[in-house]
């Protein structure tokens, strides 16, 4: 079930914002088919991705607070419980999301090694065989192995140039929120 009433607020006036998640019970917050003990379950997806979403609408160099208003209340202060929850949580994705930049580079890396001889066989080719050529076919012909060179040029362009940032900054997010406090606040209470 996901959290309802969300709402995000600035906290005061020295940048420091927070985060707003009123739920029913803790069962909301984690994944119910995660047989991981409490500490070390994933999150839902919707509590995620609202956490997550609002952190992103922050700068990263200003601190944010994850305020959880809970209205069953357990019989024992969950507080610290749920706080090293989210923590190894989030600590996890930052893992993750190393893990994902790697193999990103690495597919970058093998993209280059693959489109750098193509391009420049691409190249060579048509200099060779139609250096000297005049003619509509011979431009065409030309014109076609070089646009196929630097074909063979786009992933690892659109790797280096634009997909490696926002895994990147993912990551930041997931590291700075495995950080953040927490607070667990009964609801009606403030």
């Amino acid at each position: 079930m996901p959290p309802s009433s969300p709402s995000a607020v600035a906290a005061d006036s020295r940048h420091s914002h927070s985060i707003e998640l009123e739920l029913h019970d803790l069962s909301q917050l984690f994944n119910s088919m995660d047989p991981s003990p409490f500490n070390a379950k994933d999150l839902d997806h919707d509590a995620e991705e609202f956490v997550v979403s609002w952190a992103q609408e922050y700068p990263l160099n200003q601190p944010v607070t994850l305020r959880i208003h809970l209205e069953l209340w357990p019989p024992d202060d969950p507080t610290e419980l749920i706080q090293e929850a989210i923590h190894n949580y989030f600590a996890y994705r930052t893992k993750l999301n190393d893990l994902e930049f790697t193999r990103l580079m690495k597919q970058g890396r093998t993209s280059l090694l693959i489109g750098l001889p193509i391009l420049g066989a691409c190249l060579l080719l048509s200099k060779l065989l139609l250096g000297g050529e005049a003619g509509t076919w011979a431009a065409v012909l030309r014109e076609s192995l070089t646009i196929a060179g630097w074909v063979a040029m786009w992933r690892p362009m659109q790797i280096y140039l634009y997909d490696w940032w926002p895994v990147r900054q993912r990551g930041r997010v997931y590291a700075k929120l495995s950080q953040m406090p927490v607070e667990v606040i009964r609801k009606g209470e403030s």
